[in-house]
C-alpha cells in the first residue's frame, strides 16, 4: 500500500539533489561528529560519577534492566555473540543504506529525513560535550557488569575498547555514553522504514530494529536504560527542529544566490557603460526610406526603373510640366 502525505507536509525540493553534493555533505557531517566526541573527552572520575548516579536513579525507579541482560548474554554465548555483531556493526550499515534508499526512491522526502538525522547528531555531540558518562562495562567490577565485547572479543574484530577494531581504540571516545545514538539513529531507522517502506514486512523491521537495538546495547553493558531515552529524546529534539533548520538553510542559500547574482549583475552594469566605439559613418542615401532614387518612371510604366544617363553634359531632361496640354500620345514601346 503507497503511503500518501497530507497536501503541504512535503515540500519538493527546489533544485534537484545531486549525489555528488550529498555524499560529501555526509562525509564531513560525519567527521565533524566524530571528531567532535574525541575533542570533548571529559574527565573519567566526572564521567564515572554520571554513571554511578545514572544507574541509582534507575534503581530507584526499578528501571534496572541492564544487570539482568548483560548476565544473559554473558552467560549465553549464542546471544551474546551475535548481539555484539549487532552492536559492532549494523549502526554503520543499516543507517547509510536506507540513506540512500531514500535518495533513490523517495528523493522528495531525503532532505526532511537527512536534516533529522544531522540535526539529531549534533544534539547527541552536545549531550557528549555537557555529560560525559562512563558506561556500565567500564565502572568497577564491583558493580557487576561484564563487558561482553571483551570477553567474546575472539569471535570479531573488535577489542576491549568498544566496537573499535583492535588497535585502534585511541579513535574512539568511550565516555560518550549519554544519549545513545546508537538507539537514536535506529529509531530513525525504524520510522523511515515504517512510514516508507510500504510493506508489512519493513513495518515489522521498523518496530524490531530499535527494540532489538535498546536490548543489545544494555545487553552488551555499552549504554543504560536511560542512556537509550535520551537517544529517543533527541532524536524527537531533532524532529521538532527539522522544519526550522531547513527554512534557515533555504534562507541563507538565497541570500548566497542573491548576493553572488548582485555581484553578476554589477560586473555587467560596468561592463556596459564602458565607451561606446564610433559609429560607421552613414554614406550619403543609405538607408534611404525613398525606394525611387535614381530612376525614372515614364507614361505606361507602373514601377521605376533604372536607365542609363546617356544626354549630354548640362542636358538634362525637363521634368516641369509644360507639355501636360499636349494631346499627342507618348509613342508605344
Amino acid at each position: 500500500m503507497r503511503h500518501t502525505e497530507p497536501p503541504g507536509t512535503e515540500a519538493i525540493p527546489k533544485t534537484r539533489l545531486r549525489w555528488w553534493t550529498e555524499l560529501p555533505l555526509i562525509v564531513l557531517v560525519y567527521a565533524c561528529y566524530s571528531a567532535g566526541r574525541l575533542t570533548v573527552r571529559g574527565d573519567v572520575s566526572d564521567a564515572v560519577d554520571h554513571g554511578l548516579a545514572i544507574l541509582r536513579v534507575e534503581k530507584a525507579l526499578f528501571l534496572n534492566a541492564e544487570h539482568p541482560l548483560n548476565r544473559l548474554f554473558t552467560r549465553e554465548p549464542w546471544l551474546g555473540v551475535p548481539a555484539d555483531f549487532w552492536y559492532a556493526s549494523l549502526h554503520y550499515l543499516v543507517t547509510p543504506v536506507l540513506l540512500i534508499w531514500i535518495f533513490r526512491s523517495r528523493t522528495v522526502r531525503y532532505r526532511a529525513a537527512r536534516t533529522w538525522l544531522m540535526t539529531s547528531t549534533f544534539i547527541g555531540l552536545i549531550g557528549f560535550t555537557l555529560l560525559p558518562t562512563c558506561p556500565p562495562r567500564l565502572l568497577d567490577a564491583s558493580h557487576g557488569f561484564v563487558d561482553t565485547m571483551a570477553y567474546y572479543s575472539s569471535y570479531g574484530w573488535w577489542g576491549g575498547e568498544a566496537s573499535a577494531p583492535r588497535g585502534l581504540g585511541g579513535m574512539t571516545n568511550q565516555y560518550a555514553a549519554m544519549p545513545s545514538l546508537h538507539v537514536g539513529w535506529s529509531l530513525w531507522c525504524g520510522v523511515v522504514l515504517w512510514r516508507y517502506g510500504g510493506t508489512r514486512a519493513t513495518k515489522v523491521a521498523g518496530v524490531v530494529y530499535p527494540l532489538v537495538t535498546t536490548i543489545v546495547v544494555m545487553g552488551t553493558a555499552n549504554h543504560y536504560f536511560l542512556d537509550a531515552v535520551a537517544g529517543a529524546a533527541v532524536m524527537g529534539a531533532g524532529l521538532l527542529l527539522t522544519p526550522y533548520v531547513m527554512r534557515t538553510s533555504d534562507r541563507a542559500r538565497a541570500l548566497l544566490v542573491a548576493r553572488f547574482t548582485t555581484r553578476t549583475a554589477s560586473g555587467t552594469a560596468v561592463t556596459a557603460d564602458a565607451p561606446d566605439a564610433p559609429a560607421a559613418p552613414v554614406t550619403e542615401g543609405a538607408g534611404s526610406p525613398i525606394v525611387s532614387v535614381g530612376c525614372q518612371t515614364s507614361a505606361g510604366e507602373r514601377f521605376p526603373r533604372q536607365r542609363e544617363q546617356r544626354l549630354e553634359p548640362g542636358a538634362e531632361p525637363d521634368t516641369s510640366p509644360s507639355d501636360a496640354g499636349d494631346e499627342t500620345p507618348a509613342p508605344a514601346r
